[in-house]
């Protein structure tokens, strides 16, 4: 076993009990022989990094061992002592920690408890009073996470999808509609395996959706500009807009400007669960790439006999 136990977790002296905990969370699913059979270093470190985090995680031992009074297996240090003074010496060793579980307990620290105990007794034999040394131990599986890139309208009207694990097997994956952002899908049983008969565990799926170059959704509104024509923005007009179902015809009001929106309701984001979105039509007008001679000409003649002003309201609410 290491004589510094901190160098067992691959921590330093100023580690938080927090950083303890965690080290010990990540090397005992690392290095258990029963998870990993073809390493034959698995056993002795497991055991050594066992008996760091049985040091370290109680304040008391722990301030013991940094004051030089312990060392690493939890034994007192030898003093210049006459036989005689041990004597009386009680038996045992008081640094010992219990191998009770208290209430309130960290489910992964009960889990790495398991294991740890599972490894001292090497997956076979009862150890004297621990229940989880014989052979009817069983555990679930842990929990597997994976990340899953969905386009805009796979998340927005729902879709299914295969993703690639690690070890190049498939995974079919139902993206349910109105699916946002972060969100976090949960497959049951597509997890790792249980220990001793104990359920699989779930494939965690964390989802990022892609932007989209038309739509933008809010909650389960689903918003778009729409550019316009002078004519269509003046004289009105009926022209096709696209939503997430596919294209809708919509009514341009006579005398349309820029900035003015209209509603489509029920064409937004329908979830599984509760009411459909609307979708809002944002209208932008546009001026074409060349203005012909006739536009030029009839715009000549209507600046001639319009008075017609619109940043008149920005002077009357400023002074001079």
């Amino acid at each position: 076993m290491s004589d510094d136990p901190y160098r067992a977790l691959g921590l330093t002296p100023s580690a938080t009990a927090e950083d303890i905990k965690k080290a010990y969370r990540k090397l005992v699913r690392t290095s258990h022989p029963d998870l990993h059979p073809d390493d034959p270093a698995a056993e002795a470190r497991f055991k050594a990094i066992s008996a760091a985090h049985d040091l370290l995680k109680d304040p008391e031992t722990r301030a013991k061992f940094d004051a030089g009074e312990i060392d690493a297996s939890g034994q007192q240090k030898p003093e210049r002592r006459y036989y005689r003074d041990f004597a009386d010496a009680p038996g045992g060793n008081a640094y010992q920690q219990q191998r009770g579980f208290e209430s309130g307990v960290d489910p992964e620290d009960f889990f790495a408890e398991i294991l740890r105990r599972r490894g001292r007794t090497g997956g076979r034999q009862q150890g004297f009073g621990d229940p989880f040394g014989d052979s009817n131990f069983s555990a679930p599986g842990q929990d597997l996470r994976y990340s899953l890139e969905v386009p805009f309208l796979d998340a927005a009207r729902g879709a299914r999808t295969r993703i690639t694990l690690p070890d190049g097997s498939g995974l079919e994956v139902t993206i349910p509609p109105g699916l946002s952002d972060g969100q976090t899908l949960r497959l049951r049983g597509k997890g790792a395996p249980g220990f001793g008969g104990g359920p699989v565990g779930d494939a965690l799926i964390t989802v990022a959706v892609r932007g989209h170059p038309v739509f933008r959704r809010d909650g389960n509104d689903i918003h778009i500009d729409l550019p316009i024509t002078i004519d269509e923005a003046v004289l009105g007009s009926k022209i096709a807009v696209p939503t997430i179902a596919g294209n809708v015809n919509v009514t341009i009001p006579k005398g349309s400007n820029t900035g003015r929106s209209l509603r489509l309701r029920g064409r937004g984001v329908k979830p599984a669960k509760g009411e459909p979105g609307d979708q809002i039509v944002a209208l932008r007008v546009e001026m074409p790439s060349v203005i012909d001679p006739a536009l030029a000409a009839f715009m000549e003649e209507w600046r001639k006999t319009n008075t017609y002003d619109p940043r008149q309201g920005l002077f009357e609410v400023v002074p001079e």
